[in-house]
């Protein structure tokens, strides 16, 4: 194809905010938080009309180089057809240029509502403080996802000797990481409020080390099931509904 023809035709694609698909001969090159030179190669260039542009090779799922974002635009320079992708805040610049081009392919599509996750935390979350006793007989919801300086606590609880409960939910197996965050929240819930707390992980599975951190830790660990469906995920074992939070205030 010739540049001066896949120069109007991406010009106008990108004008209409088109998904853009560009294949081709290209160097690329960027400049900002770091910089990088891609040398002269066969490559795939997205351009969406959320003015993000990604280039691609044949290997690998993630982009070689990618911006989000961006201003971007098109020119002829020099023998080549040159894209360029700017940010002022941070300021980058990528800059693509096309020596050959073998395909151009542009489609109009409508913004889509964006993909809806099932079993995610959040829903675990949710599920769990329909019943806290499924977890702990006594247990009775405080507050869910409470702000804290050092992140967010997915459940705070009481149980039933009016200790503090501190709740954090994981969908895959728990490790060091979600150890040591339950630790820290444990510790902020207690300078902070005052009172005795306790820390809970919840997850299908811990790791054995995870788990030895854990009990020096003096936390606990409550193992659960859950089966992902569409509209939404379920926790084994978890049936009856709790009464709602405004009860024990």
């Amino acid at each position: 194809m010739q540049l001066e023809q896949a120069h109007k035709e991406i010009k106008e694609a990108i004008g209409r905010k088109d998904l853009l698909m560009v294949i081709g001969d290209c160097y690329v090159e960027y400049w900002g938080r770091a910089a990088s030179k891609l040398p002269r190669g066969k490559r795939m260039l997205l351009v969406k009309g959320d003015n993000s542009i990604a280039i691609h090779q044949n290997r690998l799922l993630r982009p070689t180089n990618y911006m989000m974002g961006a201003r971007i635009g098109c020119e002829l320079k020099d023998g080549a057809l040159v894209l360029s992708a700017r940010k002022v805040k941070p300021k980058e610049n990528l800059t693509v240029m096309l020596y050959s081009i073998e395909g151009i392919h542009c489609y109009s599509m409508k913004e889509q509502a964006d993909i809806r996750l099932f079993g995610s935390e959040r829903e675990l979350s949710d599920l769990l403080m329909q019943d806290l006793s499924f977890l702990e007989p006594g247990l009775k919801p405080l507050n869910q996802e409470e702000v804290f300086r050092k992140g967010v606590v997915d459940i705070m609880a009481e149980d039933a000797k009016g200790r503090l409960v501190v709740i954090e939910v994981k969908r895959r197996q728990a490790d060091y990481a979600a150890v040591m965050q339950l630790k820290r929240y444990m510790q902020q819930v207690e300078k902070i409020k005052g009172k005795e707390t306790r820390g809970l992980l919840v997850a299908p599975s811990i790791g054995k080390n995870a788990y030895e951190l854990l009990q020096r830790n003096g936390c606990e660990f409550f193992n659960f099931e859950f089966e992902i469906g569409n509209p939404k995920a379920k926790i084994k074992g978890l049936q009856k509904k709790q009464e709602t939070i405004d009860r024990f205030f």
